[in-house]
């Protein structure tokens, strides 16, 4: 795995896959994004231009896909044009992320209850940003989600829930079409505190397997603490 994370940093932008990029910035290879919105900052990342194109850096210790890119990530379904529902949206880091892959032709509805963090959220990432559709609605609810529209390709949820699994079920069959992905962040500590985390991590994916083709499990550390990546087809 590790072989495969340093082939992918040794390619040049030409070589890599257009999703995601490696740039060298003092002195070391940094995952990066070609900035949908150009000259505006997130989550005050670096900004950095190469052959007049301007990229963010990623930082895999503010965002657990970053941290799935990483620590060996197979399956990377987002692309140009990719529709997503993001359950969890909190500031927008990963979004904002999200959103510079897919681009003017993608779509992400980015959910968020916390009216704290949702307005956090619209001040730094869904005002400026056009494919991103922001949804002040309780993950619970997906009937509620008055601006979804169709089916999308990817469900993300990074929720901290003690039934967060099976939230994230119910939203996949309302809105996942058939053969899409499914990206699950684990967070054992909001699940049980009193179980070691990778049992919960086994118990929770065994949740998934009626209806889902489990791809790949992730352990996030070093970047999250008892958390994983769990990435399934639906």
């Amino acid at each position: 795995m590790k072989d495969l994370i340093q082939i992918k940093r040794e390619r040049s932008l030409e070589e890599d896959n257009q999703s995601y990029f490696w740039i060298k910035f003092e002195g070391r290879e940094n995952l990066a994004t070609e900035n949908f919105v150009p000259g505006n900052q997130v989550y005050k990342e670096k900004l950095i231009i190469k052959k007049s194109i301007e990229y963010r850096l990623w930082d895999a210790f503010r965002s657990k896909l970053a941290a799935s890119i990483m620590n060996g990530l197979e399956d990377f379904p987002f692309k140009n044009k990719t529709k997503v529902l993001y359950l969890g949206a909190s500031t927008g880091t990963t979004v904002s992320h999200i959103s510079d892959i897919v681009g003017p032709s993608g779509i992400i509805f980015a959910v968020e209850h916390a009216s704290r963090v949702a307005r956090d959220f619209l001040d730094r990432v869904a005002g400026f940003r056009k494919n991103v559709i922001p949804i002040l609605q309780d993950a619970r609810k997906p009937k509620e989600y008055f601006s979804m529209f169709g089916k999308v390709d990817v469900v993300y949820v990074d929720i901290a829930q003690p039934d967060q699994t099976e939230i994230a079920i119910r939203n996949c069959e309302m809105y996942l079409k058939k053969g899409g992905y499914f990206f699950l962040v684990i967070k054992t500590r909001s699940i049980d505190v009193t179980k070691a985390p990778k049992r919960i991590v086994d118990e929770e994916v065994e949740k998934l397997r009626e209806k889902f083709d489990v791809l790949q499990t992730i352990d996030l550390h070093p970047y999250d603490k008892d958390h994983a990546m769990v990435i399934a087809k639906y």
